[in-house]
């Protein structure tokens, strides 16, 4: 069965005009949110397209109705409320959405991504008004391949997909999930300028252990508590071969996967299809970007770095994994002599080679002898607040999301050790994160170099106004993604990782915060998508091309508004008339 275009982008190759052509009409046309256009026909697509009666006479621009939407927007006291505002609008449409938040970006990336995304994740079932993308439940595994060609683009470039066992800090969320992908990728169009029209969300629903979902009436996922082992691995793989079969050019992004299955999955089918896993890799190369400007500004030399790791999961050891993969490559240290940097603190404390722990946590694990006359508790546990005392760490990293970890003794402590102290609290969303900014700062008398997982406000402290870098994976996973679109590469690797991750590090910040502003993003995913594309292409993953920065521009789609051409037999006349194209 071939999937059948309803509308696709055309381009003039000599002058780069854009427009649209379509077979959709009348009514299916303004329901459809990726080509509405509202109040914005023109006089010649509302006759064209059977559009006359069935919108207000006015005739509107885009920004006269961005003005509207903002006002609207503001009209709602609460984060959740402007969530849901902005998730109708991107379901009514999309280019609208994406102009008024690209527009607007600090103030609504934090709304429609993290932190308040994870409110609607868990209020999913209870508040489903319409679905976007596509759900596969592991009764359907064997219509998988039936399942993508329902999608509604034909051409995909890029999927995220999650089976949201691990959301945002706020563990198994079941089918409310698919929220997760589908923020990804507005923020993939809106940091880096991604085509909605050719890109996918995918929910891989395996079940869910979470009780409250399990007994609630309203859930609307698959009933059933999750599937593991040889069952799960079967599901994936199925999924991989029908995406290897029906979209074989895609990029595909792993997202909110348990921390037992992301790393599996991720090392798995890494060669066979290309991907990315934004929870290890992309969380991993802002966190060290933000690392590397920190020992700028503190003027310390990376191998120097003591590193205390508060969380040893996907998320906190898929950090550590790209620092080691840094010393090994540019610091010219072994590998076991990078391990040796790292403190790396789980459920059970400090992790011991004595210890059970996962296969990718064992690197990290200390000798007991080593850490024998430290103080512990009856089952042999040390904590955080002596792991930090005794190892003098210089720098701190939380991605536990356990509320305040970070005590007032730990943060001294790393202000006593240390001129600079560095500390990052990275877990998602806000309430989760291991100690406020503001008290770090107070703590550290200003001295402290910061960085979070969630959006906090401007900290003044003595006169003086510290603006707190967010350690947000916006900053660079839409800049992947472009670059390896633009190029079509092969495979994503480490090497491109650390391209990435160097290109976000070097990128000019106008004060002494560790990261760009999020109202910078556009700018540097351009930065990060070159670099990436230039490594795949020196790697040998790519092509070989003579100007980057054209093809880079050649994919990239921008929140306006395309003139329309019908491309089928009209339905108000059938005629089959073409009209004339005056598209240069």
């Amino acid at each position: 069965m071939k999937q059948v275009k309803r509308f696709e982008f055309k381009r003039n190759e000599e002058t780069g005009e854009m427009w649209v052509e379509t077979d959709l009409h009348g009514k299916s046309l303004l329901t459809l949110a990726s080509l509405n256009k509202g109040t914005a026909f023109s006089e010649r697509e509302r006759e064209e397209f059977g559009l006359l009666g069935k919108l207000p006479y006015q005739i509107e621009s885009l920004e006269e109705q961005k003005a509207r939407a903002y006002k609207q927007y503001k009209s709602f006291r609460s984060n959740i409320g402007r969530h849901s505002f902005l998730k109708n609008l991107h379901n009514i449409n999309e280019t609208l959405f994406y102009r008024l938040v690209r527009d607007n970006l600090n103030e609504m990336l934090p709304i429609i991504y993290t932190p308040t995304v994870g409110e609607a994740v868990m209020h999913y079932s209870e508040k489903f008004l319409s679905p976007r993308g596509l759900y596969i439940a592991y009764p359907d595994r064997y219509k998988m391949r039936e399942i993508l060609r329902n999608r509604t683009n034909s051409d995909i470039d890029i999927l995220v997909v999650s089976d949201a066992e691990g959301v945002l800090g706020i563990g198994d969320q079941g089918v409310g999930g698919i929220e997760i992908p589908v923020a990804k990728l507005m923020v993939y169009t809106l940091c880096a300028g991604i085509n909605p029209g050719r890109y996918l969300p995918v929910f891989l629903d395996a079940g869910t252990n979470n009780p409250h979902l399990l007994e609630d009436p309203l859930y609307l996922g698959w009933r059933h508590k999750r599937i593991q082992g040889e069952a799960y691995d079967e599901m994936v793989k199925l999924f991989i071969e029908a995406v290897q079969a029906e979209m074989p050019e895609a990029f595909l992004h792993w997202e909110d996967f348990g921390r037992d299955n992301a790393r599996k999955n991720l090392v798995k089918y890494q060669n066979e299809i290309c991907s990315f896993n934004d929870d290890m890799q992309g969380t991993a190369a802002v966190a060290l970007a933000a690392l590397i400007s920190a020992c700028k500004k503190a003027k310390l030399k990376m191998i120097d770095q003591k590193i205390v790791i508060f969380g040893a999961g996907t998320a906190g050891l898929g950090i550590a994994d790209e620092i080691v993969n840094m010393l090994v490559d540019n610091a010219g240290l072994t590998r076991d002599e990078a391990y040796k940097h790292f403190w790396c603190i789980d459920k059970n404390g400090l992790l011991v080679d004595d210890q059970e722990m996962m296969d990718f946590q064992r690197p990290y694990a200390r000798s007991r002898k080593e850490v024998s006359a430290w103080q512990s508790d009856d089952n042999g546990h040390i904590a955080l607040t002596e792991v930090v005392k005794q190892t003098k760490a210089t720098t701190l990293i939380g991605c536990s999301g356990v509320a305040n970890a970070f005590n007032d003794e730990i943060i001294l402590t790393m202000a006593k050790n240390n001129a600079r102290p560095i500390i990052f609290t990275l877990s998602n969303p806000t309430n989760r994160c291991e100690r406020a900014p503001s008290d770090i700062i107070r703590l550290t008398d200003g001295k402290a170099l910061i960085a979070t997982g969630s959006p906090f406000e401007d900290v003044g402290y003595k006169g003086k106004v510290y603006r707190i870098a967010q350690s947000n994976n916006a900053l660079v996973f839409p800049g992947i993604g472009l670059g390896v679109v633009a190029i079509q590469a092969k495979c994503f690797t480490d090497k491109m990782l650390w391209a990435a991750c160097k290109a976000l590090a070097n990128y000019s910040i106008q004060d002494e915060a560790l990261l760009p502003q999020l109202s910078e993003a556009y700018s540097v995913s351009r930065q990060v998508a070159f670099a990436v594309a230039r490594q795949a292409i020196e790697e040998g993953v790519a092509e070989d091309v003579d100007d980057i920065w054209r093809k880079i521009d050649h994919v990239v789609w921008k929140p306006k508004y395309y003139p329309y051409y019908y491309n089928g037999v009209n339905e108000a006349d059938n005629t089959g008339r073409m009209p004339e194209r005056n598209v240069g």
